[in-house]
């Protein structure tokens, strides 16, 4: 049997980065993941490459930035491209959970997928018009079960619908709650399989992406506990830029995900929808340590890296905002566990600047598989090792969508000390000097004692953009050779 280890890759759906205990979260309850930060290396300053999923998950296994892989919208046809590598180098590749290929039956490189998506997908979508139906959606068919939607809510009770911002306790089986059913599905599948090959198998839970649904016996666990809420100010979000402000309106329009959101809502109100979304984090956290038990027991982890993480952020209510499509910490800033005996140090935290597309260098890094030279994303191991201290800057991109539709393409750079974002086509963006101001309450962007870091930060970003796409754009044997070194 090839000595390549066994990688299982968690990643959660919309999971900020602050709802780990042992990462100085001390309201969440997540023993699991507890344990591998004990036990492994965790990155607090991981940045995904976009706030929304498709865009992150494309550069995740692509290994590019969504302006080199021309994803930027969550209906946007992908395929993984590393996958089918690992494939072909002997590994087993499985997914299950959420993966958001589109379209979503497409298999991507793995031998074998068991799709769970959006808990609450919209009826305009392709699948619905092929009657495609996931694993989950059959479940709940086979038990005579109808799937809790924005669309049965809304019908059942209007009034409790807007004023419930997104917070509906499982009302049905709990068992048949996507992060439940998937949990159990991934520990049948581990204790049926035999093993004859190294195992690359990607879980993708459905949460805690909204709406915020734990069962009742987990939001029990969080009835007093006080959830931190930094509040906002109408200074605050009088200076905010065009594209927030239009994207907290439609917010309120468009009730995606089953969030009738509304305009400031109270801090009982952020409480709430904080406890049910801490609640569902916990209920993943239950389930990963079920599965890392199955793990060990069938000695899978006997020679195995084990990767925790998320596609992007959740805003909760800050900045006025709730979910994603937005460049504020709470919505580019994710978890980040790399956990593996043999090859990473125990109870280490580092704050080294990483994406979270730099895991596909990493993973291949330990396997047959050659990491491609003109790939964008960058091994962690010489962080882990102890030889690096990570990138300068890290990226974050966002293009107009069916949600965000003010800015045509918007663009953050954060370094250790700052972070700008830049909204293509408008004059005022945002400027934030974190060590001073973590919340991202002061923006500096028309500050005249701040011009000048302004302009200097903007130049560096539009440069990096600007030889980032020429780079991707020639062919391998015209590449700069210098192009690299403006990050």
């Amino acid at each position: 049997m090839s000595t390549n280890p066994n990688i299982i890759l968690f990643i959660t759906d919309q999971q900020r980065a602050d709802t780990i205990n042992a990462l100085g979260a001390p309201w969440m309850i997540t023993p699991t993941l507890d344990r591998l930060v004990k036990e492994g290396t965790s990155f607090t300053r991981c940045y995904t490459t976009s706030p929304v999923c498709v865009a992150a998950r494309a550069s995740l296994f692509t290994g590019y930035y969504p302006h080199s892989t021309g994803t930027f919208t969550n209906f946007q046809p992908w395929e993984p491209t590393w996958v089918q590598q690992l494939a072909d180098t002997g590994y087993h590749c499985v997914n299950m959970g959420k993966m958001h290929i589109n379209p979503y039956d497409k298999i991507g490189g793995f031998h074998q997928r068991y799709p769970i998506e959006n808990k609450d997908r919209p009826l305009f979508l392709d699948e619905h018009r092929r009657a495609w139906h996931d694993e989950w959606d059959k479940a709940l068919h086979a038990r005579n079960l109808i799937k809790p939607s924005r669309y049965n809510r809304l019908q059942k009770d209007p009034d409790h619908f807007s004023k419930a911002l997104g917070c509906f306790p499982w009302e049905i089986d709990e068992d048949m709650h996507p992060d439940m059913f998937l949990g159990d599905m991934v520990q049948w599948w581990l204790e049926e399989r035999v093993a004859t090959a190294p195992l690359f198998l990607q879980i993708g839970f459905p949460g805690p992406h909204p709406p915020y649904d734990p069962s009742k016996r987990y939001l029990s666990m969080y009835d007093d506990v006080e959830i931190p809420f930094p509040g906002n100010t109408d200074e605050e979000l009088e200076a905010q830029p065009a594209a927030i402000k239009n994207l907290r309106k439609d917010m309120q329009r468009l009730n995606i995900d089953s969030i009738a959101w509304k305009d400031k809502p109270s801090r009982e109100e952020i409480l709430r929808i904080r406890r049910h979304y801490a609640a569902n984090v916990t209920m993943i956290d239950e389930k990963i340590g079920q599965i890392m038990n199955v793990l060990e027991r069938k000695g899978y982890l006997e020679n195995a890296i084990v990767i925790f993480t998320s596609d992007h952020g959740d805003a909760l209510g800050d900045h006025g905002c709730i979910q994603k499509w937005n460049m504020y910490e709470s919505s580019v800033n994710v978890p980040l566990i790399v956990w593996s005996p043999d090859c990473v140090p125990a109870g280490r935290i580092t704050e080294s600047l990483v994406q979270l597309f730099d895991l596909a260098p990493t993973i291949l890094a330990k396997t047959d598989v050659p990491v491609p030279d003109a790939w964008e994303a960058e091994s962690l191991w010489p962080i882990i090792d102890g030889e690096s201290e990570g990138r300068d800057a890290v990226y974050s991109e966002l293009a107009r969508d069916h949600i965000q539709l003010t800015s045509e393409y918007m663009i953050m750079r954060r370094d250790k000390e700052w972070k700008l974002v830049w909204y293509a086509g408008d004059s005022y963006g945002d400027l934030f000097h974190l060590p001073q101001d973590p919340d991202e309450k002061i923006n500096l962007w028309d500050d005249p004692d701040y011009r000048d870091k302004r302009d200097q930060l903007l130049g560096a970003l539009q440069e990096w953009l600007v030889m980032r796409m020429l780079r991707a754009n020639m062919k391998p044997t015209e590449k700069p050779q210098q192009a690299m070194s403006i990050d």
